[in-house]
């Protein structure tokens, strides 16, 4: 499935000149332009949104620390997108260990957030039957697991390709492919399609 989303502006080579060599109000617009795609990316692998505000906080703090380093050989959303999967697949683990650690017994948080809105009587039926098919998808994607939940949002949230994914998770591109596979027919058993 292509992106749908526009491709992502890339920072002036002046402006990361200066948020490298230390100009915050440089930095705040690199990380303003980013934020929301970022925190897209982290909350498709998380699957909590406040969670995922936390990690995109870590990750910032991470790019501001590292951004010095960046050499501009590659794209600046080609260097963040590591970070943050990174950064997300560490919270993913890091809660499952408290949770064994503290909640022995099973803990099914794939608990679904919704925002009503106003609803027209004609229209209830099919919403309703919308937001069902809505639940259940949120629902499969967060059972699935996090390594395969972060290939499958590298490639359908971001839109990146193969290498790119292999080179953002740090994995062979045959895996980023095997991966992404497994992930769409989990999906489609969880949610009773054919895959």
């Amino acid at each position: 499935m292509p992106n749908t989303q526009p491709p992502h502006p890339e920072p002036d080579a002046d402006l990361l000149r200066r948020a490298q060599s230390g100009d915050e109000a440089a930095f705040g617009v690199i990380m303003r332009s980013h934020y929301e795609r970022t925190f897209r990316l982290v909350y498709a692998i998380v699957r909590h949104e406040a969670d995922a505000r936390d990690v995109c906080q870590d990750i910032w703090l991470t790019v501001w620390r590292e951004l010095p380093k960046f050499r501009g050989d590659a794209r600046f959303t080609t260097w963040l997108h590591p970070i943050a999967t990174r950064r997300a697949l560490d919270h993913l683990r890091k809660r499952r260990r408290w949770f064994d650690r503290f909640l022995p017994f099973d803990t099914n948080d794939a608990a679904v957030e919704s925002s009503p809105e106003p609803v027209t009587t004609e229209d209830a039926g099919q919403l309703a039957e919308g937001g069902e098919r809505k639940a259940q998808l949120q629902a499969a994607i967060a059972a699935l697991p996090p390594k395969l939940r972060a290939v499958l949002a590298l490639r359908e949230v971001e839109g990146l390709s193969y290498e790119e994914i292999a080179a953002a998770s740090d994995i062979p591109t045959g895996t980023v492919m095997s991966r992404l596979y497994h992930a769409r027919r989990l999906l489609a058993q969880k949610l009773g399609a054919k895959p």
